[in-house]
């Protein structure tokens, strides 16, 4: 990782980002102070003071932190075929809380790719840790921008569903490990 979570940073340049929890996108202007919270899946967390909470900054904003871009799930989508490319780009994506990604957190229930005339769209049904997790918004949306980043999908849905229910048991192995958990 090429900084330290905590770190007080100005912006370099005026960037578009995802506030979390709603999901809505805002241009955080060059010199507002930021603090990395977390770095998982090729994005940035970060806390903004003036605006009064957090934002996701995409990997090929890295620059606006200071670093270097790199090559991530949203600037070079895995090659391969459709349906990996697609599960490739969901486990980029993760809860700004949880660092395991939604696959592994056994969030997404469904994908499917609708061929229709050459047009490619994906469906995705997940959820969330609890009904009133408010991150969701700020999920579905960094879902549906990596799904989109693949040069075949033209159109995604990323619905938010609460049948079943989450439960740990959900998890997948490899998101145990990373969280401690036995079974």
């Amino acid at each position: 990782m090429q900084q330290m979570t905590g770190e007080k940073i100005e912006l370099r340049r005026d960037v578009e980002a995802i506030q979390i929890p709603h999901g809505l996108t805002q241009t955080l202007e060059k010199g507002t102070s930021v603090v990395i919270t977390q770095s998982l899946g090729g994005t940035y967390t970060v806390h903004v003071d003036a605006q009064g909470g957090l934002f996701r900054l995409a990997s090929r904003d890295a620059d606006a932190l200071g670093f270097e871009v790199m090559e991530s799930a949203d600037s070079q989508p895995e090659k391969g075929p459709l349906e990996e490319q697609v599960w490739a780009a969901l486990k980029t994506c993760y809860d700004p809380e949880i660092p395991v990604n939604i696959v592994d957190l056994g969030l997404v229930y469904s994908m499917d790719i609708v061929d229709s005339e050459g047009d490619k769209k994906v469906n995705v049904k997940m959820t969330l840790t609890a009904p009133g997790c408010g991150m969701g918004p700020s999920i579905a949306a960094d879902a549906k921008s990596k799904i989109l980043a693949i040069d075949e999908i033209s159109e995604t849905d990323v619905e938010l569903v609460w049948e079943p229910q989450w439960e740990p048991a959900m998890i997948s192995p490899a998101g145990k490990l990373k969280l401690g958990i036995e079974d």
